[in-house]
């Protein structure tokens, strides 16, 4: 690995310049595509609302693909929902899909569409089983408790999601050998990222059944593109029937898309300290900064810097919030690389 330099640099302010600048407005985003009919669902099949699970007549794998865990991030719900409408079912093993949080995305309303993400907090920090088993209460919260059984006995699961910002889809998999081997067999996105997730919260594929457990379990988080784009809903179908079709043994027709051609490994996870953090330019996800030391955004009085040469931006959020994660720089790794990363 490169040498590293300091990915944090702290620069002395004045007591002016500390004041947080004026907020700026969010884009208008298009919305391309509208939140699915999920009626036929919403019951489930099996005592837990939202999930659909089916039987093969012959053992095999449990395979579970999420979808909304944030409610404006409807693209694999929309896939899900076609699937069960096409009455995919499994020759060998057990198929579930979860509508994760259809509460959420019933919010949904194209003229504020960020304020569906959620009913009281981020679903998708809420794994850990200290959280999980502590006595608080949400409305993500008691979901995440009432999934937990499916979750438990999953061995291959897929969470489908969206990227509000611009940038190059990606398949997120924890640090674990059999997650990120199973991120490098998913067709429909070029880049697979291996991470230790965040700092605020513990994500579904972060939970301990994937992550080097006793189990060979494994999970990945799919990026398929930006919210509310119909082609980001052709690259979450391809990665579903990817998955699906040589777990389940099913004859599904070819799904197009590669296999991920680029490998990552996040180093640093740069955490906003201040409500005023700012990057220098709207950089998207994916972009690799030649030189270490480039200066990629300011918290603050602080300079956040690349620690490396060759340091790929891994979903900049160009609106953090203090407490949460900024942007994560990661390096390229061979593909049959399973070596955990350094840095902070």
């Amino acid at each position: 690995m490169d040498k590293r330099l300091p990915v944090r640099v702290a620069r002395p302010t004045r007591f002016l310049e500390r004041l947080p600048p004026p907020p700026t407005a969010l884009p208008r985003w298009k919305i391309g595509i509208t939140p699915p009919d999920l009626s036929p669902w919403i019951r489930g099949n099996c005592g837990i609302p939202g999930v659909m699970h089916y039987e093969g007549r012959s053992p095999g794998p449990h395979t579970v693909c999420v979808s909304l865990i944030h409610g404006n991030e409807f693209a694999g719900a929309i896939v899900l929902d076609r699937l069960l409408r096409e009455r995919i079912r499994p020759r060998s093993g057990r198929l579930s899909f979860i509508f994760a949080n259809p509460e959420a995305m019933h919010q949904f309303n194209p003229d504020d569409p960020t304020r569906a993400r959620c009913v009281d907090e981020d679903m998708n920090r809420v794994w850990s089983p200290a959280m999980l088993e502590s006595e608080r209460t949400s409305h993500e919260l008691d979901r995440a408790r009432a999934l937990l059984p499916v979750i438990l006995t999953a061995d291959r699961l897929l969470d489908l999601h969206s990227m509000l910002w611009p940038g190059e889809p990606l398949l997120l998999s924890g640090m674990s050998g059999p997650g990120r081997k199973m991120a490098r067999q998913i067709k429909g996105v070029p880049l697979s990222v291996a991470d230790n997730g965040h700092r605020n919260g513990c994500r579904l594929i972060d939970h301990p059944r994937f992550n080097g457990g006793p189990h060979p379990a494994a999970a990945c988080l799919l990026e398929a593109g930006q919210h509310w784009h119909g082609d980001t809903v052709t690259r979450a179908m391809q990665a579903v029937l990817s998955l699906i079709g040589p777990c389940c043994r099913l004859p599904v027709k070819a799904t197009g898309g590669t296999l991920p051609r680029r490998h990552m490994v996040v180093t640093d996870v740069v955490t906003a300290r201040t409500g005023m953090f700012r990057f220098v330019t709207p950089f998207p996800s994916g972009m690799v900064l030649p030189t270490g030391g480039t200066l990629v955004a300011h918290d603050g009085s602080d300079e956040i810097r690349t620690p490396y040469d060759r340091c790929m931006l891994v979903m900049p959020n160009l609106r953090p919030a203090r407490g949460h994660t900024a942007v994560r720089f990661a390096r390229a790794v061979p593909a049959e690389s399973d070596s955990p990363a350094t840095g902070q």
